[in-house]
């Protein structure tokens, strides 16, 4: 059987693009164009004469003229590689680079929108013309993925046709973690306003208040690291938290693997890989009160939803850390029947395959 031409746009060196690269190249016929460069990971797997490396520093809050400048050169590969499915990731930057490129040349792929959550859930709220370029992105789109049914609705109030929901998985499962440490406590988003980090360390103050054992790992990076650290000497904080910075996966996964809690409170998110990574390694989660977020936690059940400014409870923490092991193995059976992203890419390009032409977008 031929395999598809498939055509993936969007940031080279991230490491989400990374992983669809890995996965998809052993299924389907693989190209590749970046906005920025190119990371190794992708070159490994895709040959040098299927590469595009557009060299621009596109920014997600916007202002990407310098992007879209590049769509006539972006539209002549496109046009030379004639791919089945053309797939941009993060749909107001790289998804209108497409939408225009196919507007340049007679394209016969079709586009295979894929939102990564603020793309949708965030960058449309700032003005107008972002909520144009993201519909028009949706309805020429063919097909769509998301990964969490909040956000899907949202692309269908959009224009999307049809949305294929799966999350953003594990490449692999982990294997069973060690023994957890009963009050440590693992955060790794962003130290960036919409992760809002402080009232991650406003949380802890008030678990700290009242379980003096109670430890918090920072880590990642960000705009407030300076100023987060400064919020905890000033808090006497600074002998329960500590912060790590930017950790590479082995790392991550040995503080997965020793925290009883992950904590993240962001103030919109939509199916974030750290909550599905934590909860293969058996940890409860502890999450603001997002759609998102309620698709994988039953509060009280297997993990906490926290209301903004709500206080660590007491009664419910340790309802919860008497049933940790059950609710650790509960939580990895979930990620291994649901997370996990290969088999979730194998459905999909199935599905492409078998989509039959009538359902394509113009795309002009």
């Amino acid at each position: 059987m031929t395999p598809l031409r498939y055509a993936l746009v969007g940031d080279g060196l991230s490491p989400h693009l990374v992983k669809w690269a890995r996965a998809l190249a052993p299924r389907v016929e693989l190209w590749v164009a970046s906005s920025t460069g190119m990371h190794e990971a992708i070159r490994a797997v895709v040959p040098a004469g299927r590469q595009l490396v557009l060299a621009t520093r596109p920014n997600i809050a916007g202002g990407n003229v310098g992007l879209l400048r590049q769509a006539p050169r972006l539209a002549r590969w496109l046009a030379a590689v004639d791919a089945d499915w053309i797939n941009p990731h993060y749909l107001t930057s790289h998804g209108t680079l497409v939408w225009a490129a196919r507007r340049l040349h007679r394209l016969r792929g079709r586009i295979l929108a894929s939102a990564w959550g603020s793309d949708v859930l965030v960058t449309p709220q700032v003005g107008a013309m972002y909520r144009w370029a993201l519909r028009r992105v949706l309805t020429s789109a063919a097909l769509a993925t998301s990964d969490s049914q909040h956000m899907a609705e949202r692309m269908k109030h959009y224009g999307s046709r049809e949305v294929v929901v799966f999350p953003f998985g594990l490449e692999a499962m982990p294997p069973e973690p060690p023994a957890k440490q009963p009050w440590l406590v693992y955060a790794n988003r962003g130290l960036e306003p919409i992760y809002r980090p402080l009232a991650v360390l406003e949380w802890f103050r008030s678990l700290r208040a009242w379980q003096p054992q109670a430890q918090l790992v920072v880590a990642n990076d960000g705009t407030l690291r300076a100023e987060l650290e400064a919020w905890v000497r000033e808090q006497g904080l600074a002998d329960s938290v500590r912060f790590v910075g930017r950790l590479d996966q082995p790392a991550q996964d040995a503080w997965y693997g020793r925290a009883q809690w992950y904590l993240s409170l962001p103030a919109s998110d939509s199916v974030a890989v750290s909550v599905i990574e934590a909860m293969a390694q058996g940890c409860v989660p502890v999450l603001s009160d997002l759609p998102a977020n309620r698709e994988l936690v039953r509060h009280g059940d297997n993990g906490l939803i926290v209301v903004e400014g709500e206080a660590a409870s007491e009664g419910a923490m340790q309802a919860l850390l008497a049933e940790a092991s059950a609710i650790g193995r509960r939580n990895r059976a979930w990620v291994a029947g649901h997370g996990v992203f290969e088999p979730c890419v194998d459905r999909l390009v199935e599905r492409l395959r078998l989509m039959p032409p009538s359902h394509a977008g113009t795309g002009r």
